[in-house]
């Protein structure tokens, strides 16, 4: 699954999913940009990469923002001189409520990261991977992407939204030697997940047929897979790393 001389991008990269998802990347040869919101966190992962002998740079950026989803692809372009691979991880959510009691900026600002910062991510890395003659995207779905939950519906719907994303932009470029695939993840622990249940790994066990939640570089390991070579044939997929819970 080697990703030697590879260019590529992931957004949230500063910690979680994102964070592991670079070191893996990196770690198999990829030069990873580092994106986010917070330039210490990217930095730290930066560091950690290069001490290792990798290669990476951070950029830092407002993923619910068009215009920094623009930014950031020009960057590695100009930077590097190409995209070959794109990682939109970045989302999130507030505490759980229902939808009549949730404000309507909290609601826009869920679905301009989860979903419109996925589809101008995807629309601005297509137009670089053609450019440089393909390359591959994978958008992180969650697995309320593919069911619903109460308290969340914005993010559900936004979930659900860059599933739709994934599979009609896969077979808009899958003759153009862009693949673009979806990692759907259960319940992880990630700074989101550990603030949200107040910090109790065990408190979703006896939903989830492995009886733990997953480990972020459990989905580092499926997003590192769905970049590299070893999928070369795969493409609109919902890969879901979830312990079974979605079965």
């Amino acid at each position: 699954m080697t990703m030697q001389d590879k260019v590529g991008l992931v957004t949230g990269g500063g910690s979680g999913m994102g964070r592991a998802a670079a070191i893996a990347l990196a770690a198999q040869g990829a030069t990873v940009v580092l994106a986010g919101r917070t330039e210490d966190k990217l930095a730290a992962v930066r560091d950690e990469i290069v001490k290792a002998g990798g290669k990476a740079e951070t950029f830092v950026m407002d993923a619910s923002r068009r215009e920094d989803n623009e930014a950031l692809v020009r960057f590695v372009e100009s930077r590097f001189g190409r995209l070959d691979f794109a990682f939109n991880n970045a989302g999130g959510h507030a505490d759980f409520k229902p939808i009549d009691q949730t404000p309507v900026e909290e609601s826009e600002w869920v679905i301009d990261l989860n979903f419109k910062g996925v589809y101008y991510g995807v629309k601005y890395q297509v137009e670089a991977m053609l450019r440089a003659g393909g390359g591959a995207i994978v958008n992180n779905a969650s697995i309320f992407g593919l069911r619903g939950m109460n308290g969340i519906a914005h993010y559900v719907a936004a979930k659900h939204a860059v599933v739709g994303l994934t599979k009609a932009v896969a077979k808009e470029y899958a003759d153009r030697n862009i693949r673009i695939n979806a990692v759907c993840p259960g319940a992880t622990e990630t700074p989101n997940y550990m603030r949200s249940t107040g910090g109790d790994v065990h408190l979703l066990d006896d939903m989830i047929p492995m009886r733990r939640i997953g480990q972020p570089h459990e989905v580092a390991e499926a997003v590192l897979y769905l970049l590299s070579p070893g999928s070369a044939y795969v493409t609109g997929a919902m890969l879901s790393v979830d312990g079974g819970m979605t079965a």
